[in-house]
Parts: structure tokens; sequence; C-alpha cells
């Protein structure tokens, strides 16, 4: 379950991160969950946590194939 929440950011770090979740095709949101990620120690009883999210595929829709991203198309 995602909890909303607020947060306040200077004027030239809410530019630069909307800039840089734009270059990455994400919204400003995923930008912040990805970067709480890298700084939050994982789940030790679940060490692949630590790399939920982080994979990238290049392709926009891939969340509708995760199956096709994580072990390739099946022929």
């Amino acid at each position: 379950m995602m909890k909303r929440t607020r947060i306040r950011l200077l004027e030239p770090e809410y530019k630069a991160a909307k800039a840089e979740a734009k270059r990455l095709g994400i919204s400003l949101a995923e930008l912040l969950r990805r970067s709480l990620r890298t700084v939050l120690p994982a789940d030790d009883s679940k060490p692949w946590m630590r790399y939920a999210g982080m994979v990238e595929s290049g392709d926009p829709n891939s969340s509708r194939n995760i199956d096709d991203v994580i072990y390739g198309r099946k022929p």
C-alpha cells in the first residue's frame, strides 16, 4: 500500500529533479522513490529487494511485460 506524503524542495532542487525525471521518462514521484531506495537499507529477509525497481530496459511499457524483461522473450 502506498502512502501519500508531502515534501518541500528548494526551487533549484525541484527543477533539477523534474528535468531528470523527464529525461528518464518517469514521474517525479518515481524518481524520488528510486532515489530513496538507493539510501535505505534493504530488507535482510529479502536481499533481492535492493534491486527491485532499479532495472532499466529502455522500454517505457516494460512493466506490462515484466517476465519478458527479466527472463527474455519466449521463442
